[in-house]
């Protein structure tokens, strides 16, 4: 920062930076002053919202001429807006103005977070992002401000879910054309023992694939699948981003292959749904797809699975994950920054409803990376932390997962 301002800058007491929806967010403001500086006063904005917005092009015809047209589809909604003045007078005080002395001044903040707040989420088309703004205050010139934002971790617990334990296996055929002729069926089973897993875990894969063509199937892959659909005021749209993938080789013809158990690992990612936001859902897709060699559609087995942030009970009883190092983390993603565990006392060492005999989770950092989180109104005075990838929950059973497939 330039001028008489030389630190501006907000910290939490949880350095994880990660809530849960009805906690107390706790921190302070610290200004640094290289002299002097008049101000009405200092104040932090908590804010918390969801938003989409997206353009699409279309062609308008007048007469014998067309022109493109931009469209845009945008939708918002509010889940708490709150100011605290920490030092001076409101804005609705009038202009007067104090003089806050050279040096180091700290000032402590507190704010009750609501309940059922959904868990953040950032996308190019939407997010829902929680932020802690500070504001330094001068009538007739800029105001200083520095932006923080923090997670909210929306509870899903496996164990309350219908179905989530639930095994799925489904078989399908088709048959493979050469040259407009028939070659021969190929033919997969595809199995997972349930639906319902944490970040962390790793789903095991079984299949079953029966090549009766004439041609070779070049490979045969899982991925993992997130759906994100965007709900503005008059329209919707979808997006897809491959999570994870694992795959097998190459299968001849009249032969066949089977996954035995391979390991499909959950990156750290928000959980299913999205409850409590009415504008972005999201759905998670776990896929077998086989492959065959030249021009023919692939064999593909879908299936729903969905990613929780409270672990199935019997899951942990049968294979507890371990506890998170209280003194360092390994970094999963190259900008993961997040400490593995909060330090003593700083939040709640379980997500709410959790069973007590759970081991706490750690934070770890989306596996989607970092998104720009400045508003279309920031401007070059805002400075802070201004990308960001939110923290979800993350268990560890030892399993480390792959990065984005590229």
């Amino acid at each position: 920062m330039m001028g008489k301002l030389n630190i501006f800058e907000i910290c939490y007491t949880n350095l994880t930076g990660v809530y849960y929806a009805g906690q107390v967010v706790e921190g302070i403001v610290t200004v640094e002053l290289k002299e002097p500086m008049k101000m009405r006063g200092i104040r932090i904005n908590f804010k918390g919202e969801a938003y989409v917005m997206w353009e699409e092009r279309r062609t308008e015809k007048h007469g014998h001429e067309e022109s493109d047209v931009n469209d845009t589809y945008f939708n918002s909604e509010k889940y708490f807006d709150q100011d605290s003045l920490l030092f001076g007078i409101w804005p609705n005080q009038g202009n007067r103005t104090q003089e806050l002395p050279a040096g180091r001044h700290t000032f402590p903040f507190s704010f009750q977070l609501p309940f059922n707040l959904p868990s953040s989420f950032e996308d190019y088309v939407g997010y829902v992002r929680y932020t802690a703004i500070g504001i330094i205050d001068k009538p007739w010139k800029f105001n200083h401000k520095t932006k923080r934002p923090f997670t909210i971790i929306g509870v899903l617990d496996l164990n309350q879910i219908p179905g989530a334990q639930q095994r799925l296996q489904v078989t399908k055929e088709k048959n493979v054309c050469c040259l407009c002729c028939k070659t021969g069926p190929i033919q997969a089973t595809f199995n997972i023992e349930r639906t319902g897993y944490v970040p962390g875990e790793a789903i095991k894969i079984y299949a079953e694939i029966r090549n009766g063509s004439s041609r070779r199937i070049d490979k045969s892959y899982v991925n993992l699948i997130m759906y994100k659909t965007f709900h503005a005021v008059t329209r919707a749209r979808t997006d897809i981003q491959e999570i994870a993938r694992v795959t097998r080789p190459s299968i001849p013809a009249h032969s066949e292959d089977v996954w035995s158990g391979e390991n499909l690992v959950i990156p750290p990612l928000p959980p299913s749904y999205l409850q409590g936001c009415r504008i972005i859902d999201i759905n998670y897709i776990l896929k077998l797809n086989v492959d065959p060699s030249g021009p023919s559609l692939d064999l593909i087995i879908p299936f729903e699975v969905i990613i929780g942030t409270v672990p199935l009970a019997f899951v942990v009883e049968s294979c507890p994950p371990m506890p998170p190092s209280p003194i360092a983390f390994e970094k999963l993603y190259q900008w993961d920054l997040t400490p593995s565990a909060p330090p003593p006392n700083a939040m709640a060492a379980l997500p709410p409803g959790s069973p007590s005999n759970n081991p706490p989770p750690s934070y770890k950092e989306c596996i989607t990376g970092p998104y720009s989180i400045r508003d279309k109104d920031d401007n070059e005075h805002v400075k802070g932390q201004l990308s960001y990838a939110p923290s979800y929950t993350y268990y560890n059973w030892g399993h480390k997962p792959s990065g984005l497939p590229s």
